[in-house]
């Protein structure tokens, strides 16, 4: 937004998203799968090579190397953004990322959005609700899941804990789980933006049952927060992923929104 203050100056038409972008680069990698399951050659040749230009393009254009993390483009500056926000995740989430480069991005995510309660939208506190301080489920989720598919479990772990503490917390106060979190602290749902804050919600309930599921061993499954905070241990989900070529051939402009 032009003005954070102020919702009607959102111009969401001149800038290219990362998180779009790299759920982009995973539809075209499932795309280009299914079609090699069903016997379809040509569209598997079609839609890797679309993913295969998105991610050079992610790569290229998304990426701030004075920052060390993925960002917005602006077409008006024709320049990646500088700020840090909880999408520069969803490179690492759909295994788009370098290896390095994933290994930068989780050391500011760690800095400079890891909270009390859980990992920050952004870093600036506009009062708008997509901003610092809230935290949302599924962000939560997006970098624990990226941050083990490159082995960062120990950050992962560290974001699971913290929200699960806040969502806990915040149950044990209001007996219901709510739409966002305030992550400067535990224990407060968010605010901000355009309307009250939510109860419920079905994704807080998916991220927190997920969490859960993720602290707690197999043969002892747990339907709250445990008291002793579990050692870190290796994820199954922690495999290696292959840094994208340094001589593939140069990218195609990001997709940009049209709304």
């Amino acid at each position: 937004m032009d003005n954070p203050q102020q919702l009607a100056t959102i111009r969401t038409t001149s800038i290219v998203p990362v998180d779009l972008n790299a759920l982009m680069f995973h539809l075209e990698k499932t795309l280009a799968r299914a079609s090699k399951a069903s016997g379809d050659s040509a569209g598997a040749t079609q839609y890797d090579a679309l993913a295969n230009a998105r991610q050079q393009a992610i790569e290229k254009y998304l990426w701030n190397d004075k920052e060390g993390w993925y960002a917005d483009y602006d077409l008006k500056t024709h320049k990646v953004r500088n700020q840090l926000t909880a999408a520069a995740l969803f490179p690492l989430y759909v295994n788009a990322a370098s290896r390095e480069r994933a290994t930068k991005v989780a050391a500011a995510a760690e800095s400079r959005l890891l909270k009390p309660g859980g990992l920050t939208t952004t870093t600036v506190n506009s009062g708008q609700q997509w901003d610092a301080p809230n935290g949302w489920a599924p962000l939560q989720w997006v970098a624990v899941e990226g941050l083990q598919n490159y082995g960062q479990q120990k950050i992962a772990m560290e974001v699971t804990w913290r929200f699960l503490t806040n969502v806990q917390h915040t149950y044990d106060s209001k007996q219901k789980l709510v739409e966002k979190y305030d992550v400067s602290s535990t224990g407060t749902g968010g605010g901000g933006g355009e309307y009250p804050l939510q109860d419920g919600f079905g994704w807080t309930n998916g991220v927190t049952l997920k969490m859960l599921d993720l602290i707690c061993p197999q043969e002892k499954p747990c339907d709250a927060l445990p008291a002793t905070r579990p050692a870190t241990t290796p994820s199954p989900q922690d495999k290696p992923v292959a840094a994208p070529a340094a001589n593939d051939p140069a990218p195609a402009e990001p997709q940009k929104t049209g709304s």
